[in-house]
This record gives C-alpha cells, sequence and structure tokens, in this order.
C-alpha cells in the first residue's frame, strides 16, 4: 500500500514538473501559451490557367462553336395516290459554315433520303436549307441557308496532311446533343473505308477523338482551329464511339466543295477513256489485273495515241484492247485504283499511262480532260 501511494506521490510530482517546466519555456521565450490556430481557407483554383492546353481548347471552341451548325432531315410521305400527305423526320447531322454566302458543309449521307433540310445555328435560329451538290463517292454535300448576321466561317487548313499525334479536335451534335466538343489525336493516315457503287473511299484521316451518329458532316480541327476534315464516319461493332472515327481529308474537301457549289457535282478528271465497274470486276476475277477500255472518246488525246478499245465478240466474250496497269508508275490492279489515282489529280495534268496491249507494255504519255 505503502509501495501504491509513493508511485502516485512520484507520478503526479512530474506531471507538475512537466507543465511547469512547459510553462517556464513559454516564459522564457517571452511569450504565453499557443493560441488554436486559425483553419485556411482553401486556396481559389483556376480552372483553366493562362497559356495552359486547357484554355487553349475552351479558347478554340468558344470561336470555332458559332460555326459550326446542327441539320435535321426529314422525308415526304406519300399517300396511295402518290400526293405528299406529310413530313416525316429522318435523321440528323452535323456541318459548318464553308463562306459568306450561306454554303453549308455537311456529309451527302446526312443528306441522303432527304425531301427537306432545316439548319440550326448555335443561337437557335432554325433556317430551311436547299441542297446545292452532293458527291457520294466523297461522302460531301452542299446545302446553303439564308439569313442576317450568319457566322462566320472556318478556315481550311493547308492540304498537307497533318502529322500523326497531332491534336484535333471534333465539334458536332452526336445523338442530337447539341454542339459536343472531343478531343483527340491523329491516328493514322491514308485510310480505306467501303463506299457505294463498290468504290473504296480513300484517303481519309483516322482519329480517336470521340465521333457518334450525329457528329457526322461536323469539322474536324487542329489546335490552330483549322479545318483538317469532315467528320464522316465511325467503325464500331456496337454502333458507338470505339476509338476509331473517320473525317474526310482537307485536301479533298477543297477540292470537291468548290465544285459542288459551281456545278451541283463533282466529276474528277478523265483520260478520254470509258470503263465499266460490272465488266471490270468480272474480268479482274478471271486473273486479269487492270482497268479493260471499253471506249476511246473520238479526237482525243488517247485515241490519236493509237489506245484502243475491248471488243465484245459475237459468244458476248469480251476480247480486251487496251488495258490500264499503271499510272505515273502506280499500280493499277482494278478500276477503283485507276479512279483512285485520277481523282486526286486535276484536269490538264499530264499522267504516264502504263497499258497492256495483250502481252506487251506500252507507256503513253496523256493529258488530264475535265470531268463530266
Amino acid at each position: 500500500m505503502i509501495r501504491g501511494l509513493v508511485a502516485g506521490a512520484l507520478m503526479a510530482l512530474l506531471l507538475g514538473l512537466g507543465i511547469g517546466l512547459g510553462l517556464g519555456a513559454w516564459g522564457l521565450l517571452g511569450e504565453g501559451p499557443p493560441a488554436a490556430v486559425a483553419p485556411v481557407p482553401p486556396a481559389q483554383l483556376t480552372v483553366a490557367p493562362e497559356g495552359s492546353d486547357e484554355s487553349a481548347t475552351i479558347e478554340l471552341f468558344r470561336a470555332a462553336r458559332d460555326s459550326v451548325v446542327a441539320i435535321s432531315t426529314s422525308a415526304a410521305r406519300r399517300d396511295v395516290f402518290g400526293r405528299v400527305s406529310s413530313e416525316v423526320p429522318l435523321g440528323t447531322g452535323s456541318g459548318f459554315i464553308w463562306d459568306g454566302d450561306g454554303h453549308v458543309v455537311t456529309n451527302a449521307h446526312v443528306i441522303q433520303g432527304a425531301s427537306a433540310a432545316t439548319v440550326t445555328l448555335a443561337d437557335g435560329q432554325a433556317l430551311p436549307a436547299r441542297l446545292v451538290g452532293f458527291d457520294r463517292s466523297h461522302d460531301l454535300a452542299v446545302l446553303r441557308i439564308e439569313g442576317e448576321d450568319l457566322p462566320a466561317s472556318l478556315t481550311l487548313a493547308p492540304p498537307e496532311p497533318p502529322e500523326v499525334g497531332s491534336r484535333v479536335l471534333a465539334i458536332g451534335n452526336p445523338f442530337g446533343l447539341d454542339w459536343t466538343l472531343t478531343t483527340g489525336v491523329v491516328s493514322a493516315l491514308d485510310r480505306e473505308i467501303p463506299g457505294e457503287e463498290g468504290r473504296t473511299v480513300r484517303g481519309l484521316i483516322q482519329t480517336d477523338a470521340a465521333i457518334n451518329p450525329g457528329n457526322s458532316g461536323g469539322p474536324l480541327l487542329d489546335s490552330a482551329g483549322r479545318i483538317i476534315g469532315v467528320n464522316t464516319a465511325i467503325y464500331s461493332p456496337s454502333g458507338g464511339s470505339a476509338g476509331i472515327g473517320f473525317a474526310v481529308p482537307a485536301a479533298t474537301v477543297a477540292r470537291v466543295v468548290p465544285e459542288l457549289i459551281r456545278s451541283g457535282q463533282y466529276s474528277p478528271p478523265t483520260l478520254g477513256l470509258a470503263f465499266d465497274a460490272r465488266i471490270n470486276a468480272a474480268i479482274n476475277r478471271q486473273g486479269l489485273a487492270g482497268a479493260v477500255v471499253l471506249d476511246v472518246a473520238r479526237n482525243s488525246p488517247a485515241a490519236q495515241a493509237g489506245v484502243e478499245p475491248a471488243e465484245i465478240l459475237r459468244d458476248g466474250r469480251i476480247r480486251p484492247g487496251h488495258v490500264v496497269t499503271a499510272v505515273n508508275g502506280e499500280p493499277v490492279e482494278t478500276l477503283d485504283d485507276l479512279l483512285a489515282a485520277l481523282d486526286s489529280r486535276s484536269a490538264g495534268d499530264e499522267v504516264a499511262v502504263t497499258f497492256n496491249t495483250g502481252g506487251d507494255e506500252a507507256v503513253v504519255e496523256l493529258p488530264l480532260l475535265p470531268g463530266t
């Protein structure tokens, strides 16, 4: 018991000494006990620091948003007598202002099958649109709207292809959700996807910026806010964005759109020769590579150079004459290859065409003629 009392007294003494020493130390410092520390308010976070990538993206979107439009289409419903009874909604897409005359660029598949289209601006104006022209082979179309104080047009990037890894931004109306921004990079160049009438759509830009139904026809922008492509398609088993989207490159847009505005259609330059896709495909399946000439325009440079068409025999078989196998040294395996080679050039260009003439080869310099 005495031992317990001693231990208690010792503990009390130690506690007293500790408190006394502590207070004495504050006294030696000339200060009293520390006061309670007031909480420091959290710093105000800057959402987009000036000069940051985030700030640049915000400014780019603000600058480009008004030039992007939403497009809704409808189709005429006819009664049993063939008379138009009503207009039914068909689909939605995106587009952008091309110039000060109210021309709007979008995809051909956005307006396909439509009898009417409405363009909605970022400020809410809904304007009726008139079809100016379309080109299914490049999935491009031009509409025209009329109104006061239309938004400014976007700037088209130079025709040189962008670098893989370059930052890109897509603005559009996916699933009808208006003016949506997605970002990513250029994933690859010169991609191909199946097109209509057996033609392959070539030279596309691949991007991982999310592109979904409704984004079609909207611009793909570079980090300077210039159009490097027109969003056209996605590759997705589910129908939603899977990180693989495609855009028609600026070089193609610059070549096709002015022609659509001028004449309502786009026709690539020709060699003054006629071909048939179905006949050529059948001949290719039989093992003959190239594009079989079926007709030669009278008095054309090709006719003057002695190019001869195929001969159709009495039993329906075709005896090939001149077969195009290369253009400027680029192999031509199919008619689609030839059309792609011509499409990337302009009327007036001189090209070296390699012909197979029944086992022999001949190279002929021919000027490209305006398309018809």
